[in-house]
């Protein structure tokens, strides 16, 4: 059973949803940028809709992007697997360097708490 949305635009050439208008897009996102880098203290006024707890340590970070970037390279990898060409290339590229900031996290992550290492137990 078919099920219809009711005025779904759709459009019958695949390429319209490639057409921004860029120039656009900069003239909205420059200004926001720009007051950003002259301003580093000043709050990030893209989105809030994701945010990080302020007071969390530097492991759990990087824990957490490690992970990220390991889902990364699973996906990207079972993607490149149905590609073709010069696009499994790119999808390639994209998964080994997944894998590399991986690597260097959890070398991070290794600098921090060796393994090996005894540490002992925080109340």
């Amino acid at each position: 059973m078919k099920k219809t949305t009711p005025n779904a635009q759709q459009s019958a050439d695949p390429t319209a949803c490639e057409e921004i208008d860029v120039s656009r897009l900069s003239d909205i996102t420059e200004p926001l940028v720009s007051a950003r880098l002259r301003n580093p203290s000043r709050p990030d006024p893209v989105s809030h809709v994701f945010t990080i707890i302020p007071n969390i340590d530097t492991e759990s970070l990087l824990c957490h992007a490690c992970e990220t970037l390991a889902s990364l390279n699973v996906m990207a990898t079972d993607l490149a697997c149905e590609l073709e060409g010069s696009r499994r290339n790119v999808m390639l590229a994209i998964q080994q360097l997944a894998v590399l900031g991986e690597l260097l996290v959890n070398r991070a992550l290794d600098n921090l708490d060796p393994p090996g290492c005894v540490t002992e137990a925080r109340p």
